[in-house]
């Protein structure tokens, strides 16, 4: 009996807190619902509906001829509001969009799209993205004309999410220098270093959450519009980036290098016309731009030879040599303190000039000069690399740059050999900006100039910021001195190490440099090659230098390796700049015919020639506009019969100017040199011969 009231008891316990329980759940949602509600309804409006960032759209970055080196392309993500299109707009147009949507996407069926669509739509969902594959502006254009798209956000629910991407027009060209953002802001070149004008200000939408952690943007009065990001124009020359790179990659294919590094700069204005950067990929096959070793720290080394025009710069300043003075640098060896020096040529030179001995980068010679006269005051000589404006960073443009390295006297790790090894290009660091300066500098006639690589910031018309040429130094030494070095740097390339790139067309002047690489601590037959220069040497107007890091081959040596890709990016410079090179007009308008006013042009483009006759009054017809052709003359009549180059020979190129005679040769896979200037003459490969590829051609122009 106990046990059975008990149980009841239990029972009716547990029944009562079952009733409280049930009274206190209405009870609770009349307070959350009629007490409460404001609060709660404002925090789920927080919860689905926020102001969210809307990215700007980054400025476009351009070189200095307007070429598009960098922009933002606009992509979209295509999604539906299924529930906006009115019933009669959804039932007639669902199953052509669904047709369109399988054949555009070509991953799911009609039936298969029809059926998503109308499952969301069913089940009320406010946002359905219909594929993830981002299309592009003409694509969006078509979709937008669809059925059921067509009536717009409002009136069908179509979504077109914008999503940028950059895109470089150009590929990999002058990639390390345009550089990159990484989603961290990180990145290298103008895109990190100018992000503050490129990036533009955000702005706001509400944006509401849907199911499944998605955010739909909802059309709002209080919505800040994007500011659009700032246009960067630069100061490179795309044609010269790409003659840079082509050579120089040549080069490194062909010694098997480490990698190089190229810069081309203007004397006057300091503008970087052509800056690249090759590195061996890491599976061996091939180069590509990695890092930035003109400008950056792993770029800065040893520079070797190239540092001794500052040494004689020193030595000149001091009014204690000159040019023609003797030296002896007997067998090629000299021993200071407990180290010896050595000169590349063996037996060495003998008692030679000085300047003989800088033509012929002797460094026996340059090392006991400096020691000579500076070795009890090695501070007077760094003081000289002071004045010159190298012993610490530009401060230039681009992040990153690394700082020169100079030992400094009474420092721990100065010995007595330090001078001498110093004046010859060891024992110290630079890039090769830092000694391209020092190099322009001397072709400017003593002004050194800033490195520039952006010239103006703004959109459209309207700049922000420009850039004006900048002097780091108004003089770096005397009138007298700079014509010295001057002379001193023509006859490296006349009668010293560098004779091999001499031409008749323009001069050159610039030094080799071939330094030693340190591994583990020890000094080994492996080079970093240099030649650092200007043209032409007596009206300078670009300088520039070519570091080759590593290569291998027979006479890896700067005057070997270097010196080349210098000779061939100069000649092609020299070829297209109108202002160093300008067309002889007599050589091409020439009576040919009883008629002097009919002009005779060689060769050339069908549609280009075509129209200068019809300019002339003349009648002249093209067979076919995009071939290259030649023209015969009659009476007020001019013929032009179609020059085949498209044939596996080697093309008839005579009577083109050397830009289309270039164009056509190496497409062809042909190697070409050049002399003269003017109109193909004569080329060494007769016409029709069979095609054999890398091949050199040699053009005489006239």
């Amino acid at each position: 009996m106990n046990i059975k009231r008990s149980i009841v008891l239990r029972v009716r316990v547990v029944f009562i807190l079952v009733a409280l329980a049930a009274c206190a759940i209405p009870y609770r949602i009349a307070v959350v619902q009629f007490q409460q509600g404001e609060k709660w309804r404002a925090k789920a409006e927080q919860v689905n509906f926020q102001y969210r960032e809307v990215p700007a759209t980054r400025g476009n970055i351009y070189a200095a001829d307007g070429s598009l080196l960098a922009t933002s392309l606009p992509f979209y993500r295509v999604a539906i509001d299924p529930t906006m299109a009115k019933d009669a707009k959804f039932k007639s147009g669902i199953d052509s969009l669904s047709r369109l949507l399988s054949s555009f996407y070509r991953d799911k069926s009609a039936t298969a799209y029809k059926r998503m669509i109308q499952d969301a739509r069913g089940d009320k969902k406010r946002y359905l993205v219909l594929n993830r594959k981002q299309i592009g502006y003409q694509d969006m254009q078509k979709m937008a004309k669809w059925p059921i798209f067509r009536e717009g956000r409002l009136g069908g629910g179509v979504i077109f999410e914008k999503v940028e991407k950059r895109y470089q027009p150009f590929n990999s060209l002058a990639s390390r220098t345009v550089g990159f953002l990484n989603e961290d802001e990180y990145g290298a070149g103008i895109e990190y270093s100018f992000n503050n004008y490129l990036k533009g200000k955000d702005g706001k939408a509400l944006f509401q959450r849907l199911a499944g952690g998605s955010w739909k943007p909802v059309f709002d009065a209080e919505d800040i519009k994007p500011e659009n990001g700032y246009d960067v124009y630069t100061t490179l020359d795309v044609n010269l980036q790409d003659i840079a790179e082509t050579a120089l990659r040549r080069q490194l294919i062909d010694r098997e290098a480490a990698f190089g590094s190229v810069v081309v700069m203007e004397v006057k204005t300091g503008h970087i016309k052509a800056m690249a950067n090759l590195q061996r990929n890491k599976n061996g096959k091939g180069y590509s731009e990695s890092y930035n070793y003109a400008v950056g720290d792993i770029g800065n080394t040893e520079p070797g030879s190239t540092f001794k025009l500052l040494s004689m710069l020193a030595l000149l300043e001091e009014n204690k040599i000159s040019l023609n003075e003797m030296i002896e640098t007997g067998n090629g060896a000299h021993r200071f303190y407990n180290q010896t020096m050595y000169d590349a040529k063996r037996g060495g030179f003998g008692t030679i000039t000085i300047r003989e001995a800088f033509e012929k980068s002797s460094n026996v010679a340059i090392s006991k000069l400096v020691d000579m006269h500076f070795g009890s005051s090695p501070s007077k000589f760094l003081a000289y690399v002071d004045k010159a404006g190298i012993s610490e960073p530009f401060g230039i443009q681009l992040a990153g740059e690394g700082k020169p390295f100079f030992k400094k006297p009474g420092a721990k790790d100065w010995y007595g050999t330090s001078l001498p090894w110093i004046s010859i290009g060891y024992e110290s660091k630079l890039n090769p900006i830092h000694t391209l300066a020092l190099y322009n500098a001397v072709a400017n006639n003593g002004v050194m100039m800033k490195p520039l690589f952006v010239k103006a910031v703004g959109r459209g018309n309207s700049f922000v910021e420009i850039y004006e040429p900048e002097a780091i130094r108004k003089s770096i030494a005397s009138e007298k001195t700079i014509k010295q070095l001057q002379e001193l740097l023509e006859g490296v390339v006349l009668r010293g190490t560098a004779k091999n790139i001499l031409n008749t067309d323009y001069s050159i002047a610039g030094k080799t440099g071939t330094a030693q690489k340190i591994t583990n601590g020890r000094y080994t037959e492996t080079y970093y090659t240099s030649f650092a220069g200007y043209f032409p040497a007596d009206r300078p107007k670009y300088s520039m230098i070519v570091v080759i890091d590593s290569p291998n081959g027979f006479a890896a040596y700067g005057g070997d390796v270097s010196a080349p890709v210098f000779k061939e990016i100069a000649d092609r410079i020299f070829a297209l700049d109108m202002e160093l090179n300008p067309v002889d007009q007599s050589k091409i308008f020439k009576a040919e015919s009883d008629d002097p006013t009919i002009p005779v042009i060689k060769a050339g483009k069908g549609e280009d020639l075509q129209g200068i006759f019809e300019h002339l009054g003349l009648s002249a017809k093209s067979p076919a506009a995009e071939e290259w052709v030649k023209p015969t003359f009659a009476a007020e009549r001019v013929d032009l019969k179609i020059n085949e180059t498209d044939k596996p020979v080697v093309p008839d190129v005579s009577g083109m100017p050397l830009r289309d005679a270039l164009f056509i040769l190496e497409n062809k896979g042909l190697r070409v040199n050049y002399n003269g200037t003017g109109r193909v003459i004569q080329q060494s490969i007769l016409p029709g011969t069979q095609l054999k590829p890398n091949t050199t051609i040699n053009l005489v122009l006239g």
